[in-house]
């Protein structure tokens, strides 16, 4: 049985103790619990164990100071620095911890990347996390949040192919950009399949998970068996370029993306799926022709203040006047998402649509702000949704 029932306990019994008796009872909290942060009904514990730190802090982006810390205290005569915060039961949030960071204003920083590397780095003691080549974060899963699994561990899963192309587009006027098709389990190359485009394709067979997440929901029948095919992006500064109300992106898609995939594999239906501003571009092709894309996923789409807003905002208007809309339509949004660009803009949204005919409409809140993390947790709702299975 566990020496301390929560971390308070532990907390009053180090500061009562001698200190020279201190590190002990440290190390043996670390042996007993191996796993942190200590989460306690609405609230959770984070905690470092370190000589080699002067200062630690809790980088968390629902913070509201800048920089975004929560500063953590050292107990008296150990290693271990802590913080415990309140959170809401179905919170899921990533987080960094900030080493001997300067606490110096972001906005005011000249070398972010360079602070970042130096000073900012995973919880070593929480194994739930999300990885890229470019930053790694630690995820908090409070007791209601959605699911967050390893999707590529599951067992007993039986897995799709995924085979990697590239394709040139004379419309967006490049060459070689890598696409990956997946075809489920138990393909038959004679059966028509319905298709899931998904922008931001190194995002969707990386750090999303999209083709693990699809290969558990079709074993369980909560999805379709169907065919995606997850075309990469443009580096950040082309892709808003390419994906904001831009009809040469509806072109290649009509034009050029889905003849290549029709040429190599039986479709019918198509359904397609973006998050953040690779919604908007799915949007723009759904809202142009909604008999080809009659199945709409937006995942976090920014439609209001902030960089190309008069573009953005008008697609509210777009949904509100168009005749027609794809049959079916998933959308989502964090309530830690910037609320003028994010929240408030998708809660406005979510009165339009509600209210169309014709169209089956599914709107889902998360408790995560605007990143990789809460996307991957969303992204098996709406996928079932867009292409339900026998069990929905």
């Amino acid at each position: 049985m566990p020496r301390w029932s929560s971390f308070r306990h532990f907390l009053e019994e180090v500061n009562a103790a001698l200190p020279a008796e201190r590190q002990t009872l440290v190390t043996e909290l670390l042996n007993e619990r191996r796993e942190f942060p200590w989460v306690e009904a609405h609230q959770a514990t984070f905690v470092y164990n370190g000589m080699d730190a002067d200062s630690v802090a809790l980088n968390l982006d629902t913070i509201n100071s800048d920089p975004p810390f929560a500063p953590m205290t050292r107990i008296p005569d150990t290693s271990l620095w802590h913080v415990t915060l309140p959170f809401a039961s179905d919170d899921l949030l990533d987080y960094l911890l900030a080493i001997n960071d300067p606490m110096t204003p972001l906005r005011g920083e000249t070398n972010i990347v360079a602070r970042v590397r130096k000073h900012w780095r995973i919880d070593p003691l929480n194994p739930l996390k999300i990885e890229t080549p470019q930053t790694s974060v630690s995820v908090l899963r409070m007791p209601n949040a959605r699911p967050f699994p390893d999707w590529a561990a599951l067992r007993r899963v039986q897995r799709g192919k995924l085979t990697e192309h590239t394709i040139d587009s004379e419309q967006m006027g490049y060459t070689a950009r890598k696409l990956t098709i997946y075809t489920p389990y138990g393909y038959d190359a004679n059966k028509t399949y319905p298709l899931v485009v998904m922008l931001d394709g190194q995002w969707a067979t990386g750090p999303l998970q999209m083709p693990q997440i699809a290969d558990a929901l079709i074993k369980h029948k909560h999805m379709q068996p169907a065919i995606m095919v997850m075309i990469q992006s443009g580096v950040d500064a082309d892709r808003n370029r390419e994906y904001i109300s831009n009809d040469k992106h509806y072109e290649f898609l009509i034009r050029e993306l889905l003849p290549y995939v029709q040429t190599r594999h039986k479709v019918g239906e198509v359904a397609i799926l973006g998050v953040a501003v690779g919604a908007i571009a799915a949007a723009h092709a759904a809202l142009i022709n909604p008999d080809m894309f009659s199945a709409l996923g937006l995942i976090s789409p920014p439609l209001g203040k902030g960089q190309f807003q008069e573009e953005l905002s008008y697609y509210y208007r777009r949904f509100s006047s168009a005749d027609r809309l794809p049959k079916r339509i998933f959308q989502s949004v964090g309530r830690f998402e910037a609320p003028s660009r994010f929240f408030r803009p998708a809660q406005d949204l979510h009165k339009v649509l509600q209210t169309r005919r014709n169209t089956e409409y599914r709107y889902v809140e998360t408790g995560s702000g605007h990143g990789l993390v809460g996307f991957r947790a969303v992204l098996p709702e709406a996928l079932a949704w867009l292409l339900p299975g026998e069990a929905e």
